[in-house]
């Protein structure tokens, strides 16, 4: 016997004897009383091996325990349901209980008599024979069944209710810690299950009694462990929920005391919110904006001088106040609407972009005419280089307008577009308000970079977000979070850039207009390295037009053997890397030609980066030349098919996507089922494996347009016939053999032209793009119009 601490059904911390199993003296079944005294347990319930304190303060309880110790006669214990009743009858008791042995009555000098009782065996009552002066019944006693020796489920079962209560007693107060060394010693399975169940706290003692009734051991072992994982999760709340509250407690009085001190020292020195309120309202004085806006602004004034200057709050109400005094609520700049004077400057900092620069020019003389319009929300997209950003700033030097930029790109955060809101620590204005402010006037030019590459997350939509602000319908009364006042966004010109529309949202798209700017063809980017690349590289490297020249050839060389683009980015590169070598010579005082020749170019830039796409190869069977667009603008492919025994099962390679993997599908299916058009017999389909490959098989590949390249490589290969040269060709085909219309027209004739392409095979459908196109892009090209694929094999087969 051993003592130790343990929390009692009343409340009180107890010194009871916690017993091992051996020690105990059995009481045998014969043994073992019919009829039985019982005592109502509140709230406690005994189990079989087990020792609890019961206080005792009902004179018939106390009767009954001291007749019973006196006699050493044994007790029932059983529960009763209803812990208010002061004098339970048989009804208010549960049908089962614990035969008692009362070990020790302890006479405590300010407080209840308490019977330390020990469980023997559990019984059922049957009858209930005398109530007065206490309760008597007649019992029958139910055996524990044991699980079978050494079963490793037990072995489980026990480790883990040993686990939790142990875990259970490091949160409880009420319990000391030698108690975990108890149950540590306990080696026994059914005392350990026994032994937890009556010390564990539950809130309704049915919970106990529902383990009571248990007959099978292993199953009260796993209705124990429920209930332990249960007072774990609530101990490990209520404990987590007690440091909260006590670190808040803690924090608000050293607040409070801290701000009690200040408080008291900014009065005596003097100090006050009142000499920032009034510098505020100096600056306000002269502010033009809405009058709404001013009312705002006086609230939130007002609110200031309220604020403890020491406070958080305060600094944040503060900076809110300083952000609506700096915003240009309707301070506006004032238009040049000289319409020569855009034009010449437009001219003078982009080449070509008629287009682009024809629609800015409509706009400001309607605003010439009319003194007064919403701004259009321009979208210029195409690949990259082109000088689709820079356009947005010389715009706004060509309208005299103050200009700003927003990077899209990446971009996946609602607020970054509204803004947060004011009870977030941290919160910031949106990129629009911000950019506003920055430009200092209502009427920038603002331009949105890469909204085609605008993402989406659990933080909101971005893209959805620009609908309010790219709406002239609704862009009078843009709402920023942070601001928390509706702002006018229609005076601005939102001007978009993108490399791709198809990733647009649609509903973004439509609000914006679309306006085309193609790549440039060799002629015009010799000119445009002229005009603006060579002068603003000498510039950079502090070189004058003297100090290096260079030739059309020379450009020429530079376009053709050193860049692949669409716009100019690349040639830009090359003439800086020219210029630095042109200005380390002359810093090192070496002898050097001003005028770089072709040899020289290459001894400095090194051996060509660019093998230049050339069609070649289609005089080889089964090998046509494709067209395609990508967002660096327009590319050529090659298309090859090859033959072999086999029994008809089509393979592709190429890194190719879905689309264009089902493009080769409806191509090979056609052929097989028209075999007649090329003069091949049907069986060929049958007796040969088909295999279509497209060149540089690390570069993804997607799209319908080689619809009728696939085919006609196939066609070419079964006949064994070549394709004429100088051809290349674009467009869809459906099983039905028709020809179907393709996009990005114009990207993919540049592409052609710098191939050496002579002949392009398109859609009649297609024709009317070519017609929007300058001749000075087709100039040198013929054009073939199909509306079947028969018309394509009758046209590139030689004769």
């Amino acid at each position: 016997m051993r003592d130790n601490y343990f929390l009692g059904p009343e409340g009180e911390v107890n010194i009871i004897p916690v017993m091992d199993l051996d020690p105990i003296q059995r009481i045998k079944d014969d043994q073992m009383p019919e009829v039985l005294p019982i005592l109502p347990l509140r709230g406690a319930v005994l189990f079989p091996d087990t020792v609890i304190p019961i206080p005792v303060r009902r004179e018939k309880s106390l009767q009954l325990l001291n007749e019973a110790y006196k006699s050493n006669k044994l007790i029932g214990a059983v529960t009763q349901k209803d812990t208010k009743i002061d004098y339970p009858t048989a009804d208010d008791l549960f049908e089962i209980g614990t035969l008692g042995r009362i070990v020790k009555m302890i006479d405590l000098p300010n407080g209840p008599t308490t019977a330390i009782v020990q469980g023997v065996k559990r019984f059922n009552i049957k009858t209930i024979d005398i109530v007065d002066p206490y309760i008597m019944a007649q019992v029958s006693y139910i055996n524990d069944i044991y699980p079978e020796a050494n079963e490793p489920d037990m072995k489980v079962l026990v480790d883990g209710i040993k686990n939790a209560a142990l875990h259970i007693i490091k949160f409880t107060h009420n319990i000391t810690s030698e108690s975990s060394y108890a149950i540590k010693d306990i080696e026994d399975h059914s005392f350990l299950i026994n032994f937890v169940a009556t010390t564990i706290e539950v809130e309704n003692p049915l919970e106990k009694i529902e383990l009571l009734r248990l007959d099978k051991l292993k199953e009260r072992a796993i209705k124990l462990l429920e209930l332990l994982d249960k007072q774990t999760e609530l101990l490990q709340i209520r404990e987590d929920i007690q440091k909260k509250v006590k670190n808040e407690i803690e924090q608000q009085q050293r607040e409070y005391y801290l701000n009690n001190q200040l408080k008291t020292i900014q009065e005596e020195l003097g100090m006050n919110s009142s000499d920032d309120a009034s510098k505020l309202r100096e600056k306000a004085k002269d502010k033009k904006w809405p009058e709404r806006v001013a009312e705002a602004f006086e609230e939130e004034i007002s609110k200031l001088e309220r604020i403890n200057p020491s406070s958080p709050d305060y600094n944040i109400q503060y900076s809110y106040l300083q952000f609506l005094l700096e915003l240009p609520w309707d301070e506006t700049t004032e238009d040049n609407l000289d319409l020569k004077n855009a034009q010449t400057v437009l001219d003078e900092d982009h080449y070509g972009l008629d287009t682009v620069k024809e629609r800015i020019i409509e706009y400001l003389a309607v605003l010439k005419l009319k003194g007064d319009m919403k701004s259009p929300i321009l979208c210029l997209y195409g690949p990259p280089g082109v000088g689709k950003t820079s356009l947005g700033k010389s715009i706004a030097r060509a309208l005299g307008r103050n200009y700003g930029r927003i990077s899209l790109g990446g971009l996946h955060d609602e607020s970054e577009i509204r803004g947060h809101r004011r009870t977030y620590i941290g919160a910031m204005p949106g990129r629009i308000i911000q950019t506003i402010k920055r430009a200092g006037s209502s009427n920038p030019v603002i331009v949105l970079d890469e909204i085609d590459k605008v993402t989406e997350d659990f933080h909101g939509d971005p893209a959805s977000a620009l609908l309010e602000a790219l709406d002239p319908e609704q862009n009078t009364a843009f709402h920023d979070n942070y601001l928390d006042l509706d702002y006018d966004l229609s005076k601005v010109l939102f001007i978009t850039t993108a490399n791709n529309v198809g990733t647009i949202q649609p509903a973004l798209r439509d609000r914006m207009e679309m306006i085309n700017v193609s790549g440039y063809l060799a002629e015009e980017k010799v000119e445009i390295a002229k005009k603006y690349l060579l002068p603003k590289q000498l510039k950079a490297h502090g070189l004058t037009p003297k100090d290096m020249k260079l030739g059309k050839a020379e450009l020429n060389l530079i376009i053709d053997e050193y860049t692949r683009e669409s716009g100019v980015r690349g040639l830009d590169k090359q003439i800086a890397k020219l210029a630095r070598t042109v200005a380390k010579k002359i810093a090192l005082a070496e002898d050097y030609s001003p005028k770089l020749s072709c040899d020289e170019i290459k001894k400095i830039l090194g051996l060509p980066v660019n093998h230049h796409d050339m069609q070649s190869g289609n005089e080889v069977p089964g090998v046509v030349t494709g067209l395609a667009w990508t967002e660096m603008g327009g590319e050529i492919l090659f298309i090859e098919c090859s033959l072999s025994e086999g029994k008809g099962n089509l393979s592709t390679t190429g890194n190719l996507g879905d689309v264009m993997k089902e493009s080769a599908i409806i191509a090979f299916q056609y052929l097989k089922a028209h075999a007649n058009v090329i003069g091949v017999k049907p069986k060929l389909f049958y007796n040969k494996d088909f295999h279509i490959h497209v060149p540089e098989g690390a570069i993804p590949k997607d799209g319908p347009s080689a619809g009728i390249t696939m085919t006609t490589a196939i066609a070419s290969a079964l006949c064994g016939k070549s394709i004429k040269k100088g051809i290349a060709m674009t467009g869809e085909i459906t099983l039905r053999g028709k020809v179907l219309p393709v996009g990005g027209i114009k990207e993919k004739i540049l592409a052609a032209k710098r191939a050496g392409v002579k002949t392009i095979i398109l859609s009649k459908e297609n024709e009317r793009d070519i017609e929007e196109i300058k001749d000075i892009y087709i100039k040198g090209l013929k054009f073939k119009y199909v509306e079947r694929i028969e018309d394509v094999l009758n046209f590139v087969f030689q004769k």
